[in-house]
């Protein structure tokens, strides 16, 4: 991106709602539809720049409609050349079995553990706990030559990710279109076409469709799993085994409870920072 010397950017960080996981998405789609060419999620914050000129009041706008309860924060910041300068943000992820690395960073590291991840719009990029929760469960849970169904799917870092561990088929679902070109970008970057097949749709809907799978992976805010696991309860194999995430560390009690009253055994669980992720089967 070019830019002049002496010329000012704006620093925008926004804190969408922290019990709303679709809170977090939908701001961070309202950054990207107004102009943020990349995006870093610092901790349960959302931080860009923006150039010289960028219409501000649109941004806060924007984030405001989709959030009505987000905290905005700007600061003028030095000329930077941010198309570069915001890749410095994004770090390796070791975890485990496997290793989530932007592109730039993945040299030298052994293609057949590593998540090539390009960040983009999709949600997934390993910066997120929720993500790295999966991934560190998943070796524990996946067999090779599995069924997998990956229920919001995002960047397809999770498929990518089951694909790598042993996978036959890995079904990622996503109902938004934009993050499913980016999820195709990264499929075939990491080499699992073959394995990880792309729908853009419904997750309750599509699921009965393409049972019986013996692995689910759900990293989906606890409202919509709680919809979900009935589904999903009938749509594994008897001896399947079920992951999810997006909980916050406040909601695990209810979640347990709820789990224990439906017929769900917890078998390993996961806690970073506010989130809490577990490996679950039928008890």
């Amino acid at each position: 991106m070019a830019h002049n010397d002496g010329v000012t950017w704006t620093s925008v960080r926004a804190r969408p709602s922290a019990e709303s996981e679709s809170a977090r998405r939908a701001c961070l789609a309202a950054l990207f539809a107004v102009g943020a060419q990349g995006v870093h999620e610092d901790g349960t914050s959302l931080v860009t720049h923006f150039a010289p000129g960028t219409d501000l009041v649109a941004v806060h706008e924007a984030l405001s409609l989709a959030d009505s309860n987000v905290i905005i924060e700007t600061a003028a910041v030095a000329d930077i050349n941010w198309s570069e300068a915001w890749k410095t943000r994004i770090g390796v992820h070791e975890l485990g079995a496997l290793t989530i690395a932007p592109p730039w960073l993945a040299e030298g590291r052994d293609p057949s553990r590593t998540i090539l991840i390009d960040p983009g719009m999709a949600f997934g990029t390993g910066d997120h706990a929720t993500t790295r929760g999966v991934v560190r469960l998943l070796p524990a849970v996946l067999r090779v030559g599995d069924v997998v169904a990956d229920l919001g799917s995002g960047s397809a870092v999770l498929s990518i990710a089951a694909a790598k561990l042993g996978a036959l088929r890995v079904y990622a679902v996503e109902l938004d279109g934009e993050a499913t070109t980016n999820a195709q970008e990264n499929v075939e970057r990491n080499d699992v076409v073959g394995q990880v097949h792309l729908f853009e749709a419904d997750a309750a809907a599509m699921l009965p469709l393409l049972a019986p799978v013996r692995v689910v992976l759900a990293n989906i805010i606890s409202s919509v799993l709680v919809e979900l696991l009935p589904i999903i309860a009938a749509s594994i194999t008897p001896d399947g085994g079920v992951i999810i995430s997006g909980i916050l560390l406040e909601e695990r009690d209810q979640m347990l409870q709820y789990l224990h009253t439906t017929g769900w055994t917890v078998l390993t669980g996961d806690a970073e920072d506010i989130w809490w992720s577990a490996s679950i089967a039928r008890a």
